[in-house]
This record gives C-alpha cells, sequence and structure tokens, in this order.
C-alpha cells in the first residue's frame, strides 16, 4: 500500500490556436477531483490521464482498491467485505481490458488477492501517483464560475482545505449505508443481538448460536453458508427467492466464462426473452431444484440479479441451513414467518438486506437519491 501520497503536478498546459492570428496560446488543462480510489476511481484517474487532464484523487482510507482491502474495523460510510469472501465474477471476466491478471492467479479471486490486483493496476496505469491517501472529502457543493468547491480532511493531520475544481467524479460505491427495513418487533421487541451484514467480518462469536440472515443475495448466502459451520442452527428468511448458479460450470471451467460468449450472446438477442430464460433456468434447475429447497423465485432468471454460490443447496440438504419465508414479526426471543404458527427461538438476527446509494457529502440538491436509489 502507498504510505504517502506523490506531490501534485501543476495543471498541464494544452495547446489551442486563436482564431485571429494563428498564433498558438496555452489554456491551463481542466481540474478533475475523482473521489474514491477502488476500481472505478482508478480507472477514472487513467482515462483523466489519457486526456491530459489535471487530476487528483482523494481516498479516506491508507491503501489503493476501495471495499476489497479487508480490515476487522467497522467504519460508518465504509465499505468491506467479510475476511473469508471470494468474487464472484472469474478473473477473466473481471480483469481490466488492458490489464490481464497475472495467470498464476486463481480463476476466482479471495478479496485480498483482488486488492492486490487492483493495486498493481494504479501503479501500473500511473493512477496511483494522483492518489491522496487519508484524504477525506467532506463537503461538494457548486462554486463560482461554474466549478465545484471541495473541502477535503487530511486524516492524518487533521488540517482541513478547501479546492476548486471543474469536474467530480464519485466513485464511492454503494455498499456503504445499510439498509435496515423495518420488521415489527425487532427493535422494540427482540432481545437477541442484532447487526447488518455490513458490520459482519468473521463467524467468531458465532459459536453454537441460533442465526437467522434476513435476504437472499450474495452476502446472505455467503454468511448462511459461514455461519452454517459453527452455529447450531442458520435459518435463512426470503421474500422472493432467488436463482441459484455455482462458480463451476462445465468441465470444470469457470461458470461465467463458459457462457458468456459471441455466440449466446448473439442468440440472447435474437432468440424470444422467454425463451432464452426457459433454456436458461432448465439448465440450472439439473443442479438443484429450486422449487424443492424454497428458493424458487417469482421473477425470471435475467430479471434480478442470481446468487452465486457453490455450498447453499449441500447446507440446505444437511439442514444446517433451513429457508423460511418472510418475517411476519419477532417476538421477544425468536421469529415468527408468515404461514407459520410457531415462532423460531433466535440468538442473533444478521440483516442481509441491501444498501442505500447515499452521498453524504454533497450538498443538498446536488444529486438527490430517492428511496428507492433512482
Amino acid at each position: 500500500a502507498i504510505k504517502e501520497a506523490a506531490l501534485l503536478r501543476p495543471p498541464t498546459a494544452m495547446p489551442r490556436t486563436t482564431s485571429n492570428t494563428g498564433e498558438v496560446a496555452r489554456t491551463p488543462a481542466a481540474r478533475v477531483a475523482v473521489i474514491g480510489a477502488g476500481a472505478s476511481g482508478l480507472t477514472a484517474v487513467k482515462a483523466c490521464l489519457e486526456e491530459d487532464l489535471d487530476v487528483v484523487c482523494y481516498e479516506r482510507s491508507d491503501v489503493l482498491g476501495g471495499l476489497w482491502h479487508y480490515t476487522d474495523k467497522v467504519e460508518t460510510g465504509r465499505a468491506c467485505v467479510m475476511r473469508s469472501t471470494v468474487i464472484n465474477s472469474s478473473k477473466e471476466m473481471s480483469a481490466f481490458s488492458d490489464f490481464p491478471p497475472d495467470p498464476s492467479l486463481p480463476n476466482y479471486m479471495h478479496n485480498s488477492l483482488m486488492a492486490g490486483y487492483i493495486e498493481q493496476y494504479g501503479r501500473s496505469s500511473g493512477a496511483a501517483e494522483r492518489v491522496l491517501l487519508l484524504h477525506e472529502v467532506t463537503d461538494v457543493r457548486q462554486g463560482a464560475g461554474g466549478k465545484w468547491a471541495l473541502r477535503v480532511r487530511d486524516l492524518a493531520s487533521g488540517l482541513e482545505t478547501s479546492e476548486l475544481v471543474d469536474a467530480v467524479m464519485l466513485c464511492t460505491g454503494h455498499h456503504a449505508h445499510p439498509l435496515r427495513p423495518w420488521f415489527a418487533g425487532l427493535d422494540d421487541e427482540f432481545r437477541g443481538r442484532v447487526l447488518h451484514s455490513q458490520e459482519y467480518r468473521t463467524p467468531r462469536g458465532f459459536e453454537d448460536r441460533r442465526v437467522l440472515v434476513v435476504g437472499v443475495g450474495n452476502s446472505a448466502g455467503d454468511l448462511a453458508v459461514e455461519l452454517a459451520g459453527v452455529a447450531r442452527q442458520v435459518w435463512l428468511s426470503t421474500r422472493r427467492g432467488s436463482w441459484v448458479i455455482g462458480r463451476v460450470g462445465p468441465r470444470g471451467q469457470p461458470f461465467d466464462a463458459c457462457y458468456q460468449t459471441r455466440l449466446l450472446n448473439v442468440l440472447f438477442h435474437w432468440l424470444p426473452y422467454w425463451l432464452v430464460c426457459l433454456a436458461c433456468e432448465r439448465a440450472i434447475e439439473q443442479r438443484f431444484d429450486h422449487g424443492a429447497y424454497q428458493l424458487r423465485p417469482k421473477h425470471r432468471i435475467f430479471g434480478q440479479h442470481p446468487m452465486v454460490n457453490d455450498a447453499l443447496p449441500n447446507r440446505i440438504l444437511s439442514g444446517t441451513v433451513r429457508v423460511k419465508g418472510p418475517v411476519k414479526r419477532f417476538t421477544a426471543d425468536g421469529a415468527l414467518f408468515e404461514g407459520e404458527s410457531e415462532p423460531v427461538p433466535l440468538d442473533d438476527v444478521i440483516l442481509a438486506t441491501g444498501y442505500r446509494v447515499l452521498f453524504p457529502l454533497l450538498a443538498p440538491g446536488v444529486l438527490d437519491v430517492g428511496e428507492d436509489n433512482q
């Protein structure tokens, strides 16, 4: 990780020709601020450098890589993966087009390897030289003359400064602000432990506990599988179900690399949508019957993101994970599910219920996001 930021070079000058004399004048390059030094932030910096823009990137942490850099510490407004997280797409399909991953890396990388790959990309592209680590942008608002005014705090020294730039790129991701839906009895009656998946790091502390995971996205599946190895019992509550696919495809090849081909892309666009969905759903059902596992969703396979999980069917089959419907209400020591008459006893509840897309650093009116993240 970069321990100190390189000094920013002064604005470069770009030649232009005056309309009257034909003489070459010099115009200062536009000043661009990129906020966040994860995968999208580093590619944004690289794109600015390729256009000879004067770019600076502010990153609040002390490393490149965004959420892929694991930390035990839970911080408000900072995204992070579980310690055990492995990427859901293969390195072949996740790679930067101009920076192939090292052939020695596994097809599905652990988060630490993914973080290292992103950092290597930042260094090789020159983007890392423009990153100011431990610098947090606390306020962005419209400034004078069409520019943008930024307040920046140096987290190492505590010093705050002001910057004027021509453009701002927000590359802060959308896994930092947990969405916590309301459930009857959860806040005022249930006496057990409640946390959001954003706060979860390892299964330590869940040994021999009765745990409910609410949600059926990728995080929910990963949590249920990991906790099933240490907990007394894990329940997985879902309102809508999910299609579940594995990382391993035909002949042991990466699933996404097998099916995201030019031929299948052409067929997808030429064949009727319902027929494509039917063919894919039948192929996935060969792995396990989603109805029998209480996971068959109400939507078609391309209607929403599927869950990528290799181990969940085995956990359900062995009974260490039990699938339930929506929660009707929480009691003092458990939860009652819709369609059932007896509550299930619980010690812990983990809400794997997604995230709100928020930009608290922006002044009101700059970019308003609705309750539905639109």
